[in-house]
């Protein structure tokens, strides 16, 4: 396992976040053990969680599995990075949900007793507010790290300017502020690149992107589907965008091949080739699934191979961070 610093800070993580959404809906308790389990003997050591994963409203069932899982002791949980989020629904009533400094609170609290720990190392905000004041999540933020509880915050799901305005805001506050973004990139997925990236860049936040498989069409889709064996990506919307860019998804399978590696491979390595990535997110079902993404940490791409990955998935406009994206 690789390790590099989280943004601007001294605290190592993994190359590779394992993710827990499927922890409970998909897979068992006692399975989700053993993936953890399996994880650290590999070196990961950065975890992400969600209160509202498990999808159950207030129940807060992954982070349940989870808590349980450190229970069992053995230094599991001194050897975690664990990253958690508000602003979801875990709640039917007004108060519920969102960035108030009430909801702030009361979740780090219900997400602490669940996970059977005293401390959060990561706490990101699922999403942007539109309607609470940055001088009120602030606040909320710093009794919380002032009381221990939370050790760093990060964001999720945040455009470019919402970064900006929470740095500033925090720097007046004479906060250290985000220091992690966790959004959608991927090969088929590039809107970050144009101000998401660059405003993590200058503020000293690390990328941790999630769906780095675009649910699953970078997965070696289309030979799965040839073997009776496609999950994610022959459901719903994914299964639209299979259709839709088969041609893109069929060139890169052979480039894969062409490699030697398997596509999610590939497109783990590509993630992990761009300068502002920290860690992608994977999420497996089974121990199998994890095991083979370890294949991408040895996988060294080159610039032949980052140019044709470049014409099978173009950026967005000219490519680049704006506004030469759109712009001269």
């Amino acid at each position: 396992m690789e390790y590099t610093n989280l943004g601007r800070t001294g605290l190592s993580v993994s190359r590779l976040c394992l993710g827990t959404m499927n922890f409970g809906p998909k897979t068992t308790e006692p399975d989700s053990f053993a993936i953890m389990d399996r994880a650290l003997e590999h070196g990961f050591n950065f975890f992400d969680t969600a209160n509202v994963y498990g999808w159950k409203t207030g129940e807060g069932i992954t982070e349940t599995i989870i808590g349980n899982w450190f229970a069992q002791g053995g230094g599991r949980r001194e050897k975690v990075v664990l990253a958690t989020k508000v602003y979801g629904k875990m709640q039917e009533w007004p108060n519920g949900q969102g960035l108030s400094a009430r909801h702030i609170i009361a979740e780090a609290n219900a997400s602490l007793r669940r996970l059977q720990t005293d401390y959060i190392d990561l706490y990101q905000m699922h999403h942007i507010s539109r309607t609470t004041p940055w001088e009120e999540i602030w606040q909320a933020m710093e009794v919380l790290v002032a009381q221990g509880k939370v050790l760093y915050v990060g964001s999720s799901n945040f455009a470019g300017w919402h970064i900006a305005a929470a740095q500033e805001s925090a720097k007046a506050r004479h906060f250290l502020g985000l220091v992690a973004e966790q959004c959608i990139y991927n090969l088929m997925a590039r809107t970050v690149e144009l101000e998401v990236l660059p405003a993590a860049k200058q503020y000293g936040l690390g990328v941790i992107p999630w769906s780095p498989l675009h649910g699953g069409l970078l997965s070696g889709a289309l030979a799965k589907q040839a073997a009776g064996t496609a999950g994610r990506s022959s459901e719903g919307r994914s299964a639209e965008d299979l259709e839709k860019h088969r041609g893109a998804i069929e060139q890169f399978e052979k480039l894969a091949a062409g490699l030697g590696g398997d596509p999610s491979n590939v497109a783990l390595a590509w993630l992990l080739a761009q300068e502002a990535v920290t860690a992608p997110i994977i999420g497996p079902r089974t121990i199998s699934q994890l095991d083979s993404t370890l294949g991408a940490l040895e996988l060294q791409l080159d610039q032949a191979t980052l140019d044709r990955l470049d014409e099978l998935f173009p950026p967005v406009g000219k490519g680049g961070p704006g506004p030469e994206a759109w712009a001269w």
